[in-house]
């Protein structure tokens, strides 16, 4: 008998098997399916050897307890002290009854996007109370389901001031008081669009009569509480619009934006119970008037009616945007901080009115004893008001102090100024710390000061006339959940009302619902990485630091690009940014003319929408009858606006799922004609391993780390898009104020509030692709591309598969033509959609690209049992539909237009379809053992949008809801 050999059992390849879903038996026989006999001979020809990359991808992998030991090693190279930095950022306390089962539970953070809304009625509910919250606090009648962060919140209410506002000036004004990286991101979105910004005090250097809007600082990040009351009212008087930039925790205690005038309230979410994380990610908010409900970014929860007239959530308004405005689109924001924003909404619902009160209080109590501990011990406070943050005069200058605050295990803020520093309390500031601060400002360890002693005598830092009187979270979903009991019970109800990847595959074409994998979420969750600002001094994040270079070097390894730049929290931040590192290279050559961008017309909506927010001018190229760029027609209009040709926009895979053999010949048109190629790399999926894009051609592509690279999408986010770029443009990468370290010396034009964007959820992709390793990361793809050729192919025999490559394959996903049921027998693709509900599916992609379709991507995680199961439902479906073309079901009355069935409709009394209750709840038998019920009926999305009503319903309609 032979002895195994020891590299043999060491076990490091035990990740990729168990990553992969099929099995290597299941690929044979997958493979025997659709003709070939290799995953090699497969990839040959479905990948043109154009693109091919020479060289295999390297680097061996780890395993699972390895990878999590490197990454708790670089975890505790992070120095993690109490920070008192604050500039938007504040140190929380996240209820463990959330952690445990939020946070870190698949239920919630694998669920998709919640398009379907008959199966997210939970997350739904969850966003409905983060609205609820954040409209009691800004005391507007209007809440968005969250932004990517505050600085971008801020800059899309530049732009939301700028559409709905009557004065036609192209100024707005940014209170120098704003928080400094809220100032850099208003200033890169506002450069493109023509609109000039204006910094400085608003009471001195605000002329209301020469700008669109302002943007004011509620308090400032100095800590002084200002009345804007008078210089709103002139702004109104003069035509222009004012946005509030707001702490929600100061909120509890001040009188609301929307009392005092302003028109628009942004801010972060963070403080409510979401770890710093060295930057994110973090639910933004906007609040505003009613009126401007069809101009607002972002996505908006309301409530509409089910089939049986019971109330139901849904997303109101939300085909006003990118896939059918495109170029005239408002914004390019595709994606949300859902995860981030139920957190937040949940810790408003866990504390209820009495504890975010008594918690708001006690930081505001905190703050108030430090100021006056301070003017005992002759250490000047400069503010005149505070909330939570003093800018003082420590004894000894503020370098002395600085290093005394260290060594005392905290940080504060430095000022740029030799005499002054500031600090924020925060919620987890206690006596003692306050006390020892005394002794770090004052430079005396034996003040004798104590907080007890300070308390009553201390007076209140916010002014009388600023004081809220208004109530907040009076709804009682606030005050129903006061025990960790009930609050648990309450997110599982919640969690199973809703269909996530812990249940089911979730088959969305161009959105790679992969496997989240428990050991890539385990590290989020370390203080290590959680509690880290995102501004404290380089030294204390050498870990971060360390881990973050490393998997900006696996990404330009894996892509074939020379420098990368992490800090786009979104895919469509990711375009946005690429777009803007091409523009800042023509400028810099004097091509100032360039601003032509050709995309092609089966791009994804947020394409165009970038180009428009760049400044550029969109020219569409036609896509031919196979789905691929028209090279003929792209000639044509390069040559057309060769001297004004910035770039071209291409999605590769096309979006229609197939590899274009052109693409090197369009490429090489572009750049004969001036311009540069961004590359949409929704569909990296397809290639890694494979083919390297940095080597045929594209100067600059995004990555979607919450596709490709296993970062859950968590119901609409987060997302991180990070872009790559050939050395041309390396330069002209996104910077940042007050961590330029960031990118390459010089650079400017921060488009995330972040240095690193949402740096807390990198470790997800750094240990995929460590316990990956460059062939695991290979069959990755190679799998992906099977599971998808393997659906089609069962599939092609009811229904036609659109837009084949070579030898009749598809790339990563494929397009389920469904038109002929519609024509037969008059069933839309929301009929299937909603009648996979039926089965225990999320419906693929609906209608994109190509209208009454389905285009499918079932990613390499899934096992070959869960593809079947998915394609035993289609054909199922399809033999209904063929039932209503023959006439036996009604064509209004059949299992698919009523789909999909609830319990209660299926244990009604009374059943007068032609159809049994067992093909409405069981259509196939494997559901009797595990059987998802809709927790609503078809929703009504016309009387949503007709009668929007994004609040939190009376108690008494969950109840009738429940009877």
């Amino acid at each position: 008998m032979t002895s195994a050999r020891l590299a043999d059992l060491i076990g490091k390849d035990d990740f990729t098997d168990r990553h992969i879903g099929p099995s290597d038996d299941d690929v044979r026989g997958m493979l025997e399916t659709v003709g070939h006999a290799s995953l090699n001979s497969l990839i040959s020809t479905a990948v043109p050897d154009v693109i091919r990359a020479a060289d295999a991808l390297d680097g061996e992998p780890m395993g699972e307890h390895e990878a999590m030991a490197a990454l708790a090693a670089m975890a505790g190279k992070n120095r993690v002290i109490k920070s008192l930095i604050g500039m938007g950022y504040h140190d929380t306390l996240t209820p463990n009854v959330i952690l445990r089962n939020v946070i870190e539970n698949p239920g919630w953070y694998t669920a998709y996007t919640p398009y379907q809304a008959e199966i997210s009625q939970g997350r739904l509910e969850a966003l409905l109370n983060y609205q609820q919250t954040i409209m009691d606090l800004t005391g507007f009648p209007l809440a968005n389901a969250s932004l990517l962060d505050e600085a971008t919140a801020a800059a899309e209410a530049m732009t939301l001031m700028k559409r709905v506002g009557k004065n036609k000036n192209m100024r707005v004004f940014v209170d120098a008081q704003c928080l400094p990286q809220t100032v850099a991101v208003i200033e890169t979105r506002a450069e493109p669009l023509g609109f000039e910004v204006v910094t400085g005090d608003p009471f001195k250097d605000l002329d209301p009569a020469t700008v669109f809007g302002a943007v004011l600082q509620y308090p400032g990040v100095d800590g002084n509480v200002s009345d804007f009351r008078q210089l709103t009212a002139a702004m109104h008087a003069a035509g222009a619009l004012v946005t509030a930039a707001c702490d929600p925790l100061a909120l509890v205690m001040l009188t609301p934006p929307a009392e005092w005038g302003a028109d628009v309230a942004v801010g972060s979410a963070q403080r409510f119970g979401v770890p710093m994380g060295f930057g994110g990610p973090h639910a933004a908010f906007m609040a505003t008037k009613d009126d401007y409900k069809r101009s607002m970014p972002g996505r908006i929860i309301g409530v509409s009616v089910d089939a049986q007239g019971r109330r139901a959530l849904r997303m109101a308004l939300q085909t006003r945007e990118q896939h059918i405005r495109r170029e005239k689109a408002t914004s390019n924001i595709c994606t949300a901080q859902v995860l981030l924003a139920n957190c937040a909404g949940f810790y408003a619902v866990y504390h209820g009115p009495e504890g975010i009160k008594r918690i708001a209080a006690r930081v505001h109590r905190l703050t108030s004893i430090l100021a006056a501990g301070l003017g005992k011990l002759g250490v000047k406070v400069r503010n005149a008001s505070w909330y939570d943050t003093l800018v003082v005069e420590p004894k000894g200058g503020a370098g002395a102090a600085m290093q005394r605050a260290v060594d005392a295990g905290f940080n504060l803020r430095p000022m740029g100024d030799k005499a002054a520093v500031g600090l924020s309390l925060n919620e987890t500031t206690t006596p003692e710390d306050v006390e020892a601060l005394f002794a770090v400002l004052a430079g005396d360890a034996k003040h004798g000061l104590t907080a007890d002693a300070l308390d009553a005598p201390a007076p209140d830092g916010i002014p009388a006339a600023l004081r809220r009187t208004s109530d907040i979270l009076t709804h009682p979903v606030f005050s129903s959940h006061r025990s960790e009991t009930a609050m648990m019970r309450y997110l599982r109800r919640l969690e199973e009302k809703d269909l996530a990847l812990n249940r089911a595959m979730i088959p969305l074409g161009s959105c790679t619902m992969k496997l989240n994998a428990a050991a890539e979420m385990i590290p989020i969750t370390w203080p290590g990485f959680g509690c880290m600002h995102p501004f404290v001094p380089l030294d204390q994040a050498a870990g971060y630091l360390e881990m973050i270079k490393d998997l900006e070097a696996k990404l330009c390894r894996i892509t074939g690009f020379a420098a990368c730049s992490l800090q786009p929290n979104a895919g469509s931040q990711g375009e946005y940014a690429g777009l803007l590192t091409i523009r800042a290279y023509h400028l810099s050559k004097g091509d100032t003319h360039r601003d032509v961008c050709l995309i092609p017309s089966s791009a994804h909506g947020t394409n165009p929408a970038s180009a428009v927010m760049a400044n550029m001018r969109v020219v569409v190229v036609a896509c031919d009858d196979h789905g691929n760029v028209d090279v003929e027609d792209l000639k044509a209009k390069a040559a057309e606006h060769k001297d004004t040709l910035a770039a071209l926009m291409v999605t590769y895979p096309s979006t229609h799922g197939v590899f274009e053999t052109a693409i090197r010949d369009i490429c090489q048109t572009i750049h004969a004609n001036g311009g540069q190629v961004y590359m949409d790399g929704a569909n990296l999926q397809a290639m890694v391993g494979i083919c390297k894009p940095g080597q045929f051609g594209p100067d600059v592509m995004h990555m979607n780390l919450h596709k490709t690279f296993c970062i859950p999408h968590g119901g609409g986010g987060p997302g991180v898009g990070p872009i790559a770029v050939a050395e041309h443009l390396a330069p002209f990468l996104p910077g940042h104020p007050v961590v330029p370290e960031c990118s390459p010396a010089g650079t400017k034009g921060a488009v995330s509030s972040a240095p690193w964007g949402s740096a807390s959820i990198l470790p997800i992709s750094w240990a995929y692709i460590a316990m990956m390793g460059g062939k695991g990361l290979t069959k990755a793809t190679q799998v992906s591309i099977l599971n998808a050729n393997y659906v089609a192919k069962r599939l092609s025999s009811h229904y036609d598969i659109l837009y084949t490559g070579p030898g009749g394959l598809v790339a990563h996903e494929c397009i389920v033509d469904t038109r002929a049921l519609l024509h037969a027998a008059h069933l839309s693709v929301d009929d299937i959609a909603k009648r996979l509900m039926d089965y225990g599916f999320h419906s693929p992609t609906m209608s994109w690209p190509v209208a009454n379709t389905l285009m499918v991507e079932p990613t390499e995680s899934e096992p070959k049992e869960e593809l079947d199961r998915f394609c035993d439902a289609m054909l199922a479906i399809h033999a209904e539909a063929t039932m209503v073309k023959d006439g036996h079901w009604p064509a209004d009355d059949n299992p698919l237009v009523n789909a999909p069935h609830t319990a209660d409709v299926v244990l009604a009394d009374t059943w007068s379809h032609p159809y049994p209750r067992e093909v409405a709840a069981y259509p196939v038998p494997g559901l009797r053992d595990d059987k998802y019920w809709p927790s609503v009926g078809r929703i009504d999305n016309a009387q949503g949008d007709r009668n929007l009503v994004c609040a939190c319903p009376p108690m008494q309609a969950y109840a009738d809801a429940a009877e």
